[in-house]
């Protein structure tokens, strides 16, 4: 009651405006009036706060609603906060009077409220840890599960298509054969070029403290050959392609065209799947070589306009530094690196629920998995091929 006088004072609502309260013997009577809305809910606030009741100081709360005038959704809220908050202190509160217009909205908030969960546990730092890395697990299980599954899905898909060829959809693979390689061309010779040109400056220039300025073609050769071609074209590939691939099958998936397929005795695998990641299998080899290309020449470029190396001696550096097995292994990485990009990309899409927010969580999730896992394949292959001395 203090706070309503202080309210007085300030020439602001009284108790007596919007909310009275008196106390008989264990009954706490609350007398509720006027306008309980969001316009009054600085005063609303402070008056149900005041008047809340101490532990055990009453057993039972009454609060007439007769002479409310108005009541929109933050007046029920504050009416139902009254009732926890006497609840909770071991008094029975009731509602008197409650005017019919405002009955749907009291017990709507009073059904939200109940639905409310609990707030959670404090929980020790050294088990939340762990039942991350646990939830984690789970989740790269269930990932390595789906991947799993559509390589099996795309092998079947594929001897079906081996075995009836009229069945297999030859447009649409052309079609993204043009989009995930001949248009990709122009930005993965850029990229590349600037990655050999930006190998052979670092190189010139700390090689030139040593006097080996030559090996920098040694260098920019098996690099970009054996590693950092198709590294970069995979990444580009990834990020351009892959994450193009979950957007257009978690579209196709948000509007339930996939189920549309189904429901009409297609496999979406064989339909949409399968021309996808053939057309990677077949693009990403062709955009290594290019890409290897451009990178070698823009690291021609800089050794001669920056080292000093002429072509001819470039050249016959790289025919000597060089041979054909360097050539092979980056070019049997490209298409295995190529189907985990498609694979990866093709689940995620398929993964999409019925929000942009899923499509975009599982776009990213698509980019992230492909790159990290082309990663993992190269380490792979680097073992392998060390192993047999290639």
């Amino acid at each position: 009651m203090e706070a309503a006088e202080a309210h007085r004072a300030e020439g602001s609502l009284t108790e007596h405006d919007l909310l009275s309260g008196r106390t008989s013997g264990e009954r706490l009577q609350l007398t509720a009036s006027g306008e309980w809305t969001a316009d009054n809910a600085a005063v609303l606030d402070r008056l149900v706060t005041a008047t809340a009741p101490a532990e055990g100081a009453v057993s039972k709360v009454d609060i007439d609603m007769r002479r409310v005038e108005k009541l929109d959704t933050y007046g029920a809220w504050l009416v139902e906060r009254l009732i926890q908050g006497a609840t909770e202190k071991g008094a029975q509160a009731r509602l008197i009077g409650l005017p019919e217009r405002f009955g749907v909205i009291v017990r709507t908030v009073h059904q939200n409220a109940d639905e409310l969960p609990p707030a959670p546990e404090r929980t020790n730092l050294f088990i939340f840890a762990l039942a991350t890395i646990g939830r984690n697990m789970v989740e790269v299980g269930k990932s390595i599960a789906l991947i799993a599954q559509m390589f099996g899905a795309v092998t079947m898909a594929f001897v079906r298509a081996v075995m009836h060829p009229t069945t297999f959809r030859w447009t649409s693979l052309v079609n993204q054969i043009d989009l995930v390689g001949w248009r990709a061309v122009p930005i993965i010779l850029l990229i590349t070029f600037l990655i050999g040109a930006i190998l052979a400056q670092q190189g010139i220039f700390h090689f030139r403290r040593f006097g080996a300025d030559i090996f920098v073609v040694d260098m920019v050769g098996i690099l970009v050959l054996r590693e950092v071609g198709v590294l970069i074209v995979c990444v580009m590939v990834a990020g351009r392609s892959g994450s193009a691939y979950t957007a257009e099958l978690g579209s196709m998936k948000m509007r339930e065209e996939i189920d549309a397929l189904q429901i009409m005795g297609l496999d979406p695998v064989s339909i949409l799947v399968l021309p996808r990641i053939i057309a990677l299998i077949v693009a990403v080899p062709m955009l290594t070589f290019l890409g290897s290309m451009a990178a070698m020449y823009g690291g021609g470029l800089v050794a001669y306009l920056y080292g000093g190396i002429s072509p001819e001696v470039f050249l016959q550096r790289l025919r000597e530094a060089i041979s054909v097995d360097h050539f092979i292994v980056g070019m049997v990485k490209a298409p295995f690196m190529a189907l985990i990009i498609g694979i990866v990309a093709c689940v995620e899409g398929l993964q999409v629920e019925g929000s942009a927010e899923s499509l975009g969580m599982k776009t990213t999730s698509a980019v992230v998995k492909s790159i990290f896992l082309v990663m993992v394949l190269d380490g792979v292959f680097a073992m392998f091929f060390a192993a047999i001395n290639l």
